[in-house]
């Protein structure tokens, strides 16, 4: 079989002759940006080949000089041979550092004192048993034994027990000389022996949390005792460089064996996040219990490796709500073998397990005050309610606000400009980077910040237009249009300026948009009005480090006080973590996901009227925005 070799990874792997170039690139484990699944639509994934390989791009997104030099598209080629394929550092998915990681900080520290006051009912409990041995007076089973001793510690009669625990049951009770720690799993009513050791091993309790987001996959070890996380690390799904948003990852799972390999992409995250973890802590994998996971309809779909095709096409019926309770090593994730999987349930095809989680976390549904929780990410989910009913609703919005579809746009990385401000007298602008860094892009935040500061300025007209008449030496026309110089090349770390161009303002509009419409619609629907909610909370990838003034200012959220707004940062990993401390947060995702009505945007002729109102900075209907009034 041909031979492939990656550079500059140095990778190599052996395929099939006519095996596409995208998905050798998978096989060995490089990660090649192709935000459209494949489709050949959105000319990310060029690479420079040597060798025998035959392309067919008729939508070609190579210039004439690429195409000179040996560029070719992967995901439009194939192999014919022997091949040496240099991946350029334009269309790597991750670079060094890509993957983040952090013990006890300041954002984990204010989850702790949120796990502290919760009360002491774990998902996973351990009780140390002393179990009285075998006679040939007392000669009934070892499992009998053990769950005799367990009714009596849970005051229940109705215990389950594990059924692969049973190879083994023997064997450790009498490796502890009938001293052992019972590992006892709370899903649903019925209380499962989920494990046994032998000795006292009730002081290692510990559950992995997991937020499995399109983008990115979030992780943490949860010391159930003592009610703390010990450590956090994220990094970029893996399977990102397959498809940049849930669709191209559908389209993905429909070819060949498409879903195998999304389902290990996740999968290896997960073990990798896990891996760093264990290293940092010093906990044991055989000392995590089990793991609590939520993510998007789809994500959970293709975490279980479940086929997603009823979700995209009308009338958009998932597989399931509630996931079947798994073993860890059912699904690949063989560094936690034993352990159960706990996913959050999902409410409907696009309303997922990570918003349910998040609106626990939030504590929306303990109060009697009309409340909006929004996820701003690549679906732009939203929920509005309070203690008494719920209604939920998804928009696609797009991967703009978290750097996809801007040409200069980046994720949260080392360097990434969040904050911007520009001088109204000469244009010029100010900026930080996160980490201090030299310029490498503009992420969510900074994205936002730049729009509002380029309207405010006179830059940018309401309409999303640069003014090229402007006496200004950062607007000019490039290779893509009007735009606007950020960053000069020499605060960079990149090698040319960072700009944000009419398109890109054109793409952050139709975002922006589609969020705004999404919570217009909800509130519009249950015959409300803005100025009645008493509380929003902002959840997402960048909740945390938006600014609510210049996020009013370009229309994406509503104009309310700044103190009605509270942020919530990553609300499905929040809520996979207290679900960890205290169950009754699964039972109440349960209550939610029953109870909750879904509003499908897409039957709703009223929103894409709304959708198309609010293609205006701030919208079209100015009356929604009386603070902006006279806003220079």
């Amino acid at each position: 079989m041909p031979k492939v070799v990656f550079q500059p990874s140095r990778r190599e792997v052996e395929v099939a002759d006519g095996e596409n170039l995208l998905q050798a690139a998978a096989k060995a484990d490089v990660l090649i940006n192709a935000s459209c699944g494949g489709e050949g639509t959105c000319g990310k994934c060029k690479v420079r080949v040597q060798g025998n390989v035959k392309t067919d791009d008729p939508r070609s997104r190579l210039s004439v000089e690429e195409r000179d030099n040996g560029m070719v598209l992967a995901c439009q080629s194939t192999v014919a041979g022997d091949l040496i394929v240099e991946v350029p550092l334009e269309s790597e998915l991750l670079g060094k550092g890509a993957a983040r990681i952090k013990t006890l900080a300041a954002t984990t520290s204010d989850w702790n004192e949120r796990l502290a006051a919760l009360s002491a009912n774990p998902v996973l409990s351990k009780i140390a048993l002393e179990i009285n041995p075998p006679s040939l007076e007392d000669s009934v089973s070892d499992s009998t034994r053990v769950l005799r001793e367990l009714r009596k510690a849970l005051q229940t009669e109705d215990v389950g027990i594990d059924r692969d625990l049973m190879q083994r049951l023997g064997g450790i009770l009498r490796e502890g000389d009938w001293r052992v720690t019972a590992s006892i799993l709370y899903c649903g009513a019925r209380p499962i022996l989920a494990n046994l050791e032998a000795g006292d091993t009730t002081a290692a309790n510990y559950v992995l949390a997991v937020d499995i987001g399109t983008t990115t996959i979030s992780a943490q070890i949860v010391d159930v005792a003592a009610k703390t996380i010990l450590g956090e690390a994220s990094s970029y799904n893996g399977q990102i460089s397959l498809g940049e948003d849930v669709i191209s990852r559908m389209v993905y799972a429909k070819k060949g064996d498409g879903l195998q390999v999304l389902q290990s992409r996740v999968v290896a995250s997960i073990e990798q996040l896990l891996g760093k973890l264990i290293k940092r802590t010093k906990v044991r994998a055989a000392e995590i219990g089990a793991a609590v996971v939520a993510g998007n309809t789809v994500m959970t779909h293709l975490l279980l490796g479940v086929p997603t095709d009823t979700i995209r096409e009308a009338p958009y019926v998932a597989a399931f709500r509630f996931a079947p309770l798994v073993k860890a090593a059912d699904i690949g994730l063989q560094s936690l073998g034993r352990a159960y999987v706990l996913a959050y349930p999902c409410v409907a095809s696009y309303l997922g397990g990570d918003i349910t989680s998040g609106v626990v976390a939030s504590g929306l549904i303990h109060g009697p005050e009309l409340s909006l929780y929004i996820d701003i990410g690549t679906n732009g989910e939203i929920v509005l309610g309070n203690s008494e009913w719920l209604l939920g609703c998804s928009c696609s919005a797009g991967p703009a606000f978290e750097g996809a579809g801007v040409k200069d746009g980046v994720r949260s990385i080392p360097g990434a400009i969040e904050k911007v401000s520009i001088d109204r007298d000469d244009f010029e602008t100010v900026f930080d980077t996160i980490g201090g860094k030299l310029a490498a892009g503009i992420c969510g935040s900074g994205l936002i910040d730049v729009m509002a500061e380029m309207l405010r300025s006179g830059v940018l007209d309401k309409r999303g237009k640069i003014d090229m008449d402007i006496d200004c030496k950062r607007v000019r026309q490039g290779p893509y249009g009007p735009e606007f110089v950020v960053a000069w090349e020499s605060m960079t770390s990149v090698g040319h300026d960072i700009v944000i161009t009419e398109v890109d303002v054109d793409n952050l509009m139709r975002a922006k948009a589609a969020v705004y419409a999404g919570i217009t619609t909800l509130v519009d629907s249950v015959g409300v009005h803005m100025g009645d909610l008493e509380r929003v909370f902002i959840a997402g990838s960048f909740g945390n480090y938006i600014r609510v003034k210049e996020a009013v200012s370009i229309g994406l959220l509503p104009d309310l006080p700044e103190e009605k707004y509270s942020f919530v940062g990553n609300g499905s990993l929040l809520g996979c973590a207290m679900a960890a401390v205290d169950k009754s947060k699964l039972d109440y995702a349960a209550e939610i996901t029953k109870a909750m009505s879904y509003q499908e945007l897409s039957a709703d002729n009223t929103f894409m009227e709304r959708y198309m109102a609010a293609l205006f900075l701030p919208h079209t209907d100015e009356s929604q925005f009386p603070s902006l009034a006279g806003d220079k």
